[in-house]
Parts: C-alpha cells; sequence; structure tokens
C-alpha cells in the first residue's frame, strides 16, 4: 500500500510546525530543523511506494526525519535520539519553568514526551519510531507528565 501525494502533503501543512519543534530538539536549531522536515518530506514523497502501511504514515516519516537530523551530526556528536534532545529549545522565552521542567527529566521520558506534546505523535506512532512498545511509552509518557507537572507546582508554590 503505497502512500499518496496527497496524504504526504496533508500531514506536511498539518505536522509541519510539530515535527520542526521537535527535530530542533535534536539539531540544535530551528533553521537546521526545517530543512531536515523539508528534506524527510521530499524523501517521503520520491519514496512514497516503499511505504506499506504497517505502521502510520506520520510514523513513517518520523523514522525519515530521525534518521536524517542524525546523519547530519557530526559523528563524534553522534548519540542516541533520546540522549540528543535540547529542552531549551521548547520554547523558553515563552514559558521556561516548562523548558527547566523538561530539562530535569531523564532522556527516555523526555523523548516520549517531546514526541508526544511537540510532535504530536499518538502512543502507537512513538511506539514504532522508537521501536518500544506502546505500553513501555504509556508507562514513560505518564512518568514525564507526573515529574513535570510536580516541577511546576514546586515553581508555583516558591
Amino acid at each position: 500500500m503505497a502512500a499518496s501525494r496527497a496524504d504526504i502533503e496533508a500531514l506536511y501543512r498539518e505536522r509541519y510546525l510539530g515535527f520542526r519543534r521537535a527535530l530542533a530538539t535534536v539539531t540544535g536549531s530551528y533553521e537546521i530543523a526545517h530543512d531536515v522536515v523539508q528534506e524527510a518530506f521530499s524523501r517521503a514523497l520520491a519514496e512514497r511506494r516503499c511505504f506499506r502501511g504497517e505502521a502510520p504514515l506520520g510514523a513513517w516519516v518520523w523514522r525519515i526525519a530521525v534518521r536524517i537530523a542524525l546523519d547530519g551530526r557530526a559523528p563524534s556528536l553522534r548519540r542516541r535520539l533520546e540522549e540528543t534532545l535540547d529542552a531549551g529549545l521548547a520554547e523558553p522565552a515563552r514559558d521556561p519553568d516548562l523548558s527547566e521542567a523538561l530539562r530535569a527529566l531523564q532522556p527516555p521520558p523526555r523523548l516520549v514526551f517531546f514526541l508526544s506534546y511537540f510532535a504530536e505523535l499518538s502512543c502507537e506512532e512513538i511506539a514504532d519510531v522508537c521501536g518500544i512498545s506502546e505500553g513501555t511509552v504509556a508507562s514513560a509518557l505518564a512518568q514525564a507528565r507526573a515529574e513535570v507537572t510536580e516541577a511546576l507546582r514546586e515553581e508555583v508554590a516558591s
């Protein structure tokens, strides 16, 4: 089952900002993230016949985008995806307390949180992108939510 050009274009229109925000945490800048998103969707269009429909279209494009983002890093700087997320790019000017709470998260729950809230992926899509079970995604997301909520409560209380 190949992906249609229209489906890929619709995904781009609907989810561009989520892709760019989340990928900025991997690449280190919004400009580079923009380029990665452009390249990922360009490749998705070119390779749309390779899409088998085993996972949601968004997850398939995410795998392409993550590979591009990580391939662009110098080999000495490449680390596992969850270790590359820069919580400082989660718009700290708009909400410095949230940015600080995200920085405090351990890498695996931070990755799941970013993919859920900034990339707007479902638990199923996150599981597919990360190669983990949906149960693990749900558990990591619950842990991250609890930690972020607690950090924000402490900030409000102080």
